[in-house]
């Protein structure tokens, strides 16, 4: 497991945590609950049945290579077998570890909340491509990550880092990506809810958590599906 690192200051965070739920309207029959996802007032992102019998929460950052693994090895098992047919819902919650990672995030909750769910997977997909800029970056990149205001900061990582192009794949121009990379508001709201988090016990990612109980020493597929299965 990937600890939290910190090696760029964040943006200030918020005085006040957000309230974190939404909600929910009563849900409709449907025979592929994957593509019912709904955005909370945090930022986080429910995905699947509402009355699920299981609710799972999975803690994940863009720039952890473990989560990446997870997305590999689980992804398509928890759709197929668990959040498709009703049986869980999926709460997916970004654990901000580092600005490269605040960037991603935000580009990855750009748009509409149905969208989230692809954009969050051609990160993850493609994390193998990209996260090598990040141990060797240069100074002069360094340089463009950490001087002027905070969207030209994300611009220069977005470029750098390739973003630009998974974004583009995704259907949104430059322009549409550059408006989501200058929300500050939401830039505060994943910072604020990793702050929550943290204070809640997550300490590093991919976590998870069923039923609202924080899974101890449960950090892969292999681990997670016993325990989904329990609790089913």
């Amino acid at each position: 497991m990937k600890t939290r690192t910190n090696w760029l200051a964040l943006p200030a965070l918020a005085t006040a945590a957000l309230m974190l739920g939404a909600t929910t309207p009563a849900p409709q029959r449907s025979s592929n609950w994957n593509t019912t996802v709904t955005r909370t007032a945090g930022g986080s992102h429910l995905i699947g049945n509402p009355r699920a019998e299981v609710k799972l929460t999975e803690y994940v950052s863009y720039t952890c290579p473990h989560c990446a693994a997870f997305a590999r090895s689980g992804d398509n098992a928890l759709e197929l077998a668990y959040v498709g047919p009703g049986r869980v819902q999926l709460e997916v919650r970004n654990f901000v570890r580092d600005p490269v990672d605040l960037t991603a995030a935000m580009l990855a909750n750009c748009g509409p909340a149905s969208k989230f769910p692809q954009n969050h997977k051609a990160f993850m997909s493609r994390q193998a491509s990209w996260l090598p800029t990040l141990a060797n970056r240069t100074p002069a990149q360094v340089q463009r990550w950490t001087t002027g205001d905070y969207a030209a900061r994300r611009r220069a990582m977005a470029a750098d880092f390739g973003f630009y192009t998974i974004m583009e794949s995704r259907g949104y121009t430059r322009a549409e990506a550059n408006r989501c990379l200058a929300d500050n508001a939401l830039a505060t709201r994943l910072s604020e809810g990793t702050r929550a988090d943290a204070n809640t016990g997550v300490t590093g990612t991919p976590s998870f958590a069923v039923n609202g109980r924080l899974l101890a020493g449960v950090h892969d597929w292999t681990a997670l599906a016993p325990v989904i299965d329990a609790a089913l």
